[in-house]
């Protein structure tokens, strides 16, 4: 994982996120905790010796094209420029197929697994998703399971903040059951959870 040099807290429409950046570019963002004390050390257990910062030039873009996103505008984040150091290859894949849907819209997670190709599963897109460091930037809440269902999401809040991020771009998939409570995920789609447990969560 790349390492930070600078971080910083920011007020959005779902509550305070944060961000964490290098001279390269983002190498954390972080959903809201319930208090924003608790973001803090979570952001500083992760990112030890970064110095909180004020985000300026491409950061501070960054940053200002994110609160507009969770404010319900159609902003495309695809020029924020991340540092992917220690991101392996099958992730890398993932993550450039994530980043091109575009708000308002969904894929499953077998729809991503065949835009990755090479053998890629639900299953397996749905863990490498659990390992995204970058939410909202490399959008893994738009990632769905087939049949309507939410599918997975181990970001604070759980589905439920997945569900109201889908809610703010006005997400509308093909046919019903996107914001229906108690679908089934069938098949790998039932284990495949979305939303940067591994990485962003620590």
């Amino acid at each position: 994982m790349a390492s930070a040099r600078f971080f910083a807290l920011f007020e959005t429409a779902l509550g305070m996120c944060a961000v964490a950046w290098n001279d390269i570019g983002l190498t954390g963002v972080w959903l809201p905790e319930a208090h924003a004390d608790a973001l803090q050390r979570r952001v500083a257990r992760r990112c030890v010796g970064a110095v909180e910062a004020k985000p300026s030039g491409a950061i501070a873009d960054a940053v200002h094209a994110m609160t507009r996103l969770l404010a319900g505008e159609r902003v495309d984040l695809n020029r924020i420029t991340l540092d992917n150091a220690g991101v392996d290859a099958f992730d890398r894949r993932v993550y450039a197929v994530t980043r091109a849907i575009g708000p308002g819209r969904v894929l499953t997670y077998g729809e991503v697994a065949a835009r990755v190709g090479a053998g890629a599963s639900a299953r397996a897109v749905g863990q490498s998703l659990g390992r995204n460091a970058m939410p909202i930037v490399v959008p893994c809440h738009r990632v769905v399971a087939t049949g309507g269902g939410l599918g997975g999401f181990s970001a604070p809040g759980g589905t439920e903040t997945k569900r109201r991020m889908l809610a703010i771009e006005d997400a509308q998939p093909e046919g019903p059951g996107l914001f229906d409570d108690g679908l089934e995920e069938p098949g790998d789609a039932r284990e495949a959870t979305s939303g940067c447990q591994a990485r962003s969560g620590q």
